[in-house]
This record gives structure tokens, sequence and C-alpha cells, in this order.
């Protein structure tokens, strides 16, 4: 269960007040409750687009810690969509019977050796996996609907902040905030909301006008090849509704 923090209240100078004890940290440690119910459905679907057979067909780790791709990638995405952003944060994924929910998640320590292995290489496996998996989710969801006839795309970086010095691939870039610098390419349609479609992470001082040259010209082909195949998905989505509506015309 949750273990709320434990306040005592104390007296000075004739006025009450309450402070906080830090001796006490908060822990879910009922063996039949979840906290993450959530990642059931998430995940659930996950399976049904091939994440794990695209893990399996595109990653390939020969290096110490590579083994076992498919699990180590599927905790570290559950991981990240209940909100863990550290790998200590992984943890979460063993908490109360999230064992009993979800099988094979590996420890943190497990998911970091893993993480530790990865050469920009490997990188690249999870862009193939990522931009096939989101070809996949379009055929089971109403996702980028009507791609095929007009799409938007939005080149763009971000800067997500980071502490401490050790971050590798940190810096201070234009906007003058240390931190760790992306490239997005998000697709949209004029019926469909805004979905990331491929990023990458570039040196965090890195020169912006240069970078984004670069990188949006390596985006614009990643997201030209990924239009085509939506494009090809929404012929067959068009060729299925029509089969739909002629049998039952039938």
């Amino acid at each position: 269960m949750w273990l709320a923090k434990v306040t005592n209240s104390i007296t000075q100078k004739g006025i009450r007040r309450m402070r906080v004890c830090h001796g006490v940290t908060a822990v879910f440690d009922d063996p039949n409750l979840v906290s993450c119910a959530g990642l059931a459905p998430v995940l659930e679907l996950a399976e049904r687009a091939g994440l794990q057979d695209l893990v399996a067909e595109h990653v390939r780790i020969d290096r110490p810690g590579g083994q076992h791709a498919v699990l180590k990638v599927l905790s570290l995405i559950a991981g990240m969509v209940a909100g863990a952003d550290s790998i200590d944060d992984m943890g979460l994924l063993r908490h109360g019977a999230m064992r009993r929910l979800f099988t094979g998640v590996r420890a943190p320590s497990t998911l970091g050796t893993f993480l530790r292995s990865f050469t920009f290489g490997h990188v690249r496996q999870l862009d193939a996996v990522a931009s096939r998996l989101l070809i996949n989710l379009c055929r089971r969801a109403p996702l980028l609907t009507a791609a095929g006839t007009l799409a938007y795309v939005d080149v763009d970086d971000t800067v997500k902040p980071t502490f401490g010095y050790a971050k590798q691939g940190a810096g201070r870039g234009y906007t003058d905030v240390n931190g760790l610098n992306v490239l997005l390419a998000i697709l949209s349609t004029p019926t469909s909301r805004p979905v990331i479609a491929a990023a990458r992470l570039r040196k965090g001082s890195t020169n912006i006008h240069d970078a984004r040259l670069a990188g949006a010209q390596g985006s614009r082909r990643r997201v030209g090849a990924l239009h085509a195949r939506l494009a090809r998905v929404q012929r067959e989505r068009d060729f299925l509704e029509g089969s739909s509506s002629a049998d039952g015309a039938a």
C-alpha cells in the first residue's frame, strides 16, 4: 500500500505549524494490487500491433548485456508509459502484484546494463521498429486518418533539462539550458492529432541552424517513407471498408 508521509506538529514562539518527517518513504507493497493497471490495455495493443515480433526481427545486440532484447525493450517501454524517467524508476514494474500481471519484467540494474550496451547502430534498429509499429497501429486504431491524401510534417527540436555534470550527451545549446536536445518529426492530418513519427537525439551544444538542416534532411527521408506506407495502409482500409459495405448491401 502507499504509505503517507508522517507529519508532526511543533510549537515555536507561540505559533503552531506542521513539519514533514523525512524519515518515511512511500512504498507500494500490497501483493494484491497494482499501481499501474492502465499498462494492461497498452501492452495488449502493442502485442496486437506486433511489437514483440518487430523487436525480435530488427534488434540485434551482440554485446554483454544485450541478450533477451525483446523482454528488456518491452520492460523499458512499459516503465516509460507508467511514468518512469530514470533507471531506478523502472522498479515500479515490480511493485505490488505487477509480477502477477506482467511476466518477464527485468530489474532496473539489468535494464541499465542493457541500455549502456547500445551503439548508434542499435538506436537505428529501434528506429526501424518504431516506424513499423506506427504503421501497424494505424491499421488497428484511428491514427493519422486520410494520411494518404494530405499530411503535414513539422520538424522541430525540444530540450529536456538535465541536472548534474555526468549526463552523457547533455550540453548547453541556443536555449542556454543544460539538457538533451532532441529533433522531432511530427506527422498530422486535417482530421487527426499530431503523432511523433521520428526522433533523433543530438548533442546538447549543437549549432541549431546546421543541425536543423542536417536533421531535417534525414527526417524528411524517414517521414517520406513513412507517408508512403501510411498511404498504402489508407488504401487497404478503404478497400476493407468498401468490401464490408458491399457485403452488407448484398
